[in-house]
């Protein structure tokens, strides 16, 4: 006989929810928008246009964002590719309804946006905006694997019009998005760094930048640069997830004005994702730089162990080679953000604004971490807050900056000196480049590395060719004087035994605890469901129990013992039946679920098939607990044979 047996937390099984609930993806449904004033029919004429895919909260989903010139009721509908003949989608397609709302005046005409969820992985799907009757153009998109290593491409500045020649601009642009995604088909993910366009409410300039057809098929997860921040087109044009678009983070502190805005964040794979509207950076208008400091602060500690990697996005770059490094409001940030970036153990950081590429040495601190680390490494490795910073030069080639000399104005914080073992260079880069060439920039994300590669779009001359490398460098994570274990668990074969959170593993809150006979508090809850499937030959017994640890907020604490439950089968199937009731720990003096404890099980010889487990929790502690907002985890186990 063979034994098996496999533990999680709530928390690390993220990524199976998000595998798992994509098996509904067809039946599921989004909720009705708002704001439409015309219901559509078949006879809607609107013209649809400016269609970008973007980011999602996670892997499982995607935005799509397009303008109409009419007020009318609109969807995205959705269809594994491989599902559409002849340009027809199959009866039956997901669909997703869109909101949205009347764009400025200079825009003329609406804007609308939906979130498509439910995505699976390895999966290419096929896609389209309007409405039944005045469908746009079927765009694609492959999903990938939703765990493990994969890539994205981070692309500075393309601000189209820039140069004054909008047709040039567009075709640097149009050139090195077709080249980056021919040389990374696999790409999963594009990251602006500002500035798309050159004039913010420009509708020309945004349609030539919005004109390769790569925005709609891999998603573009935008941020505002300082030519964008200037009127409404850019929020008109983008939608994000998990965005803040409160007055802090506008630098003219009002949302309801005529200035886009907004911070946010997602998680893709094992990346966290914090996109900073470095525009607002005064606290005389908006919230400035501390409120970005909160922001990612609440990000990152509220989200910050669901991923491997913390990787901040914003334009202002603070570490900069050319005509911006001295720049007052980039000083300022150089002085507001380092120390808290290090304490958070943020691992990179992505800008643009300065025309020109730079990577800084590791920073700490707003120091220079270690002296001797040597200027253009091409391995690094940060200890405890040693932060890369790297600015990406120009996308499209639409306007290039020189690179500057450092002046007497100091090695650390704000100043602006010189390297001491590079003086051409300012203190703070370990490589500064102007080669007046089209370049993007490429990041692995490995299980224990990241490698930043900056990589022409347009040729440097014969022995510099399209493809050719600017720089290279590998950043290898901090482990201190303990060993990280890692193991990549495949999904299950068929014919295996398995179990998920079933649907989104949201926080289990029990609420505010009510006080009972004077003498104790009472709260209660239900877990999120666990979906069990069994398809084994060998119809072996099976169980899945949990337990918990102690109840903590900062130093305060109680135990676990005080957490009883009561399982019950949601869903019959794969011979479950429920585990026994387990009494608080408070009533009985007893262990409560501080030890494990049994959810569910099935007997040899039950049936193929799946089962879906509850259990309603019951917390009852003494009212000597202290005050305060407590949290546990709760493990889960699984037993086969």
């Amino acid at each position: 006989m063979r034994s098996s047996n496999s533990s999680r937390t709530p928390g690390s099984a993220r990524r199976r929810v998000a595998t798992g609930a994509t098996a509904a993806f067809l039946g599921l449904t989004v909720a009705l928008g708002n704001g439409l004033v015309t219901q559509a029919s078949a006879a809607d004429t609107a013209t649809l246009s400016g269609i970008v895919l973007g980011v999602g909260a996670n892997e499982t989903q995607r935005t799509v964002t397009w303008y109409s010139s009419a007020d009318t009721a609109q969807q995205i509908q959705v269809a594994p590719t491989a599902q559409v003949t002849d340009g027809q989608f199959p009866a039956g397609s997901a669909t997703f309804d869109a909101i949205g709302a009347a764009n400025i005046a200079t825009s003329g005409g609406f804007n609308r946006h939906a979130t498509i969820t439910g995505l699976k992985e390895n999966t290419q799907y096929s896609y389209r905006v309007g409405s039944e009757g005045n469908w746009s153009t079927a765009y694609s998109f492959k999903t990938q694997d939703f765990e493990g290593e994969y890539d994205f491409l981070f692309y500075g500045d393309p601000q189209i019009g820039s140069s004054g020649n909008l047709a040039s601009d567009q075709a640097g642009w149009q050139d090195t998005v077709d080249v980056s995604l021919r040389a990374n088909p696999n790409a999963e993910i594009l990251v602006s760094g500002g500035d798309q366009v050159e004039t913010a409410n420009t509708e020309s300039q945004w349609n030539s930048f919005l004109a390769p057809d790569g925005l709609r098929q891999y998603p573009w997860a935008a941020t505002i640069g300082n030519h964008d921040v200037g009127g409404k087109a850019y929020e008109q044009h983008f939608t994000t997830p998990n965005t803040d678009r409160s007055a802090p983070y506008y630098d003219n502190g009002n949302p309801a004005g005529t200035k886009s805005g907004g911070d946010y964040w997602y998680i893709y794979k094992d990346v966290l994702f914090i996109d900073l509207n470095s525009n607002s950076y005064n606290s005389a208008n908006g919230g400035g730089d501390a409120a970005h400091v909160n922001y990612v602060t609440d990000v990152i500690n509220k989200h910050g162990n669901e991923a491997k990697w913390k990787v901040l996005v914003y334009h202002h770059a603070i570490y900069s080679p050319a005509s911006h490094a001295k720049d007052g409001d980039n000083k300022l940030r150089r002085t507001d953000f380092p120390t808290t970036f290090s304490k958070l153990g943020v691992d990179l950081v992505l800008q643009g604004h300065d025309h020109s590429y730079s990577r800084s040495y590791l920073i700490k601190n707003g120091e220079k971490e270690n002296p001797a680390e040597q200027p253009g490494a091409s391995d690094v490795y940060p200890g405890p807050g040693g932060v890369l910073y790297v600015t990406a030069n120009s996308a499209s080639g639409s306007k290039y900056y020189d690179i500057t000399k450092p002046d007497s104005s100091g090695t650390s914080g704000a100043g602006n000196g010189a390297d001491p073992l590079n003086p051409d260079s300012y203190w703070y880069n370990s490589v500064q480049n102007q080669e007046h060439v089209r370049t993007y920039v490429k990041v692995q994300v490995r299980n224990d590395k990241l490698v930043v590669e900056n990589i022409r779009s347009a040729a440097n001359g014969p022995d510099q060719p399209v493809g050719s490398h600017v720089d290279d460098v590998t950043v290898h994570p901090y482990h201190g004087d303990k060993q990280d274990l890692q193991v990549d668990v495949p999904n299950p074969a068929p014919g295996e035994f398995g179990w998920t959170i079933d649907g989104y593993n949201g926080l289990v809150d029990l609420g505010t605890a009510k006080e009972e006979n004077g003498d104790h508090f009472v709260a209660g809850g239900k877990i999120n469901p666990i979906l069990v499937s069994d398809s084994r030959r060998s119809l072996a017994p099976w169980s899945i129990s949990a337990n918990v640890g102690d109840f903590k907020d900062a130093d305060k604490t109680f135990s676990g013992s005080y957490l009883g439950w009561t399982p019950y089968v949601l869903d019959g199937g794969a011979g479950a039946k429920a585990g026994d009731p387990v009494t608080s720990g408070y009533d009985d003096h007893g262990q409560g679920l501080s030890v494990s404890r049994g959810l569910g099980s099935a007997e040899q010889g039950h049936s193929r098939g799946s089962a879906k487990l509850g259990a309603d929790l019951d917390l009852k502690i003494p009212d000597s607990v202290e005050k305060g907002g407590y949290r546990a985890t709760l493990t889960i186990t699984a037993l086969s044979s």
